[in-house]
């Protein structure tokens, strides 16, 4: 028999997205499988459409928002399966796409979470921003992707099409076994959103698991269901949060130089920001780093037993994706030198 499968979308005042999406995922080709709705105490009629609409799919309810990851925290605790998988709402899938994906995982126990190609919904030969063909980061923790390079997304050629360890799978469209899952403790609620996956496949990588990207799968992702690359509050939880999984992840002498070297880059994009007339971003900027300052001590007390340096681990770009992207005009992982790159 197949592994058990739960395929898990969080919702949250999400109704037009799921009467979009959610008719491809009960399409869905697998023989152990089961189709979970988490509402995270909507406002909206969305529970009562999937109720009426969608009897085959379970749905079960937090008592108030608890956001992405205190939402699938609380969920996942009352689901029984092999392997999660963390879905978008606003993601459509072909029917055969989580087979491939579980059989990879399956073909090494050492797999602890993967993803498969992401692809944009409105244009399906396009990768997508939230997760393209797998997530890397770069030597100051600057995330990014095999098809995208900060908002330069690539046309998928089959130039991406062998599974790859990456340093990131995407919460687009996350796999975890459960038994994996419950080791890392699940995703950090103090993150809130953004990066949440981030900082789970570090703790897992951090504990001696691979994270892979699935080519022989592939889903198409909408984008920006939730919060848009225009909103101080996504820009405040990507400048805030990607401090704190440096501090969490890292050992502590390579973390205080890591982060140190990071602020400066912060403080660039808060000049950026400001010439430009942006205020409320700057504002944002200058939010995170108070924020991350004020939780040093409780952000201190979540760092695992081990962490090792950033480079011993696969997808990483041990030089600069800033420096490449914006001096060597780098618009295609293809083209960044990867010598002496752990990728």
């Amino acid at each position: 028999m197949e592994p058990s499968v739960a395929v898990v979308i969080l919702n949250w005042n999400g109704r037009a997205l799921l009467e979009r999406f959610l008719p491809s995922v009960v399409q869905t080709e697998y023989p152990n499988l089961q189709l979970i709705v988490g509402d995270n105490a909507s406002t909206d009629d969305s529970v009562a459409f999937v109720r009426e609409h969608y009897p085959q799919v379970s749905v079960l309810t937090n008592e108030q928002n608890h956001g992405f990851a205190g939402g699938y925290n609380r969920i996942l605790s009352r689901v029984n399966a092999d392997y999660y998988v963390l879905l978008n709402s606003d993601v459509e899938v072909p029917q055969n796409w989580i087979k491939p994906v579980i059989d990879l995982m399956q073909s090494d126990q050492t797999i602890g979470a993967a993803q498969p190609k992401i692809k944009w919904a409105t244009q399906k030969d396009q990768f997508e921003y939230a997760g393209a063909a797998g997530g890397f980061v770069d030597a100051h923790v600057f995330p990014f992707c095999r098809g995208r390079i900060f908002d330069q997304v690539e046309t998928d050629h089959g130039q991406y099409d062998e599974n790859l360890e990456v340093f990131w799978a995407s919460g687009a469209a996350f796999f975890i076994k459960k038994s994996v899952w419950q080791e890392a403790g699940g995703l950090d609620v103090d993150l809130f959103a953004h990066m949440e996956e981030i900082d789970l496949c570090w703790r897992l990588k951090n504990l001696g698991y691979k994270v892979m990207c699935c080519a022989g799968a592939e889903v198409y992702h909408l984008g920006g269901g939730t919060l848009s690359a225009n909103n101080p509050f996504k820009t405040y939880l990507n400048f805030r949060n990607n401090l704190m999984i440096m501090q969490k992840n890292l050992p502590k002498a390579e973390a205080y130089r890591r982060i140190f070297i990071r602020l400066w880059y912060d403080l660039a994009a808060w000049l950026q920001f400001l010439l430009k007339g942006k205020p409320k971003f700057t504002l944002a900027i200058s939010k995170a780093h108070f924020h991350f300052f004020r939780q040093l001590g409780q952000t201190a007390r979540k760092r695992g037993a081990k962490q090792l340096g950033l480079k011993q681990h696969q997808g990483v770009y041990k030089g600069s994706i800033v420096w490449a992207y914006f001096v060597h005009k780098v618009r295609k992982f293809s083209e960044l030198n990867l010598k002496n790159s752990s990728l």
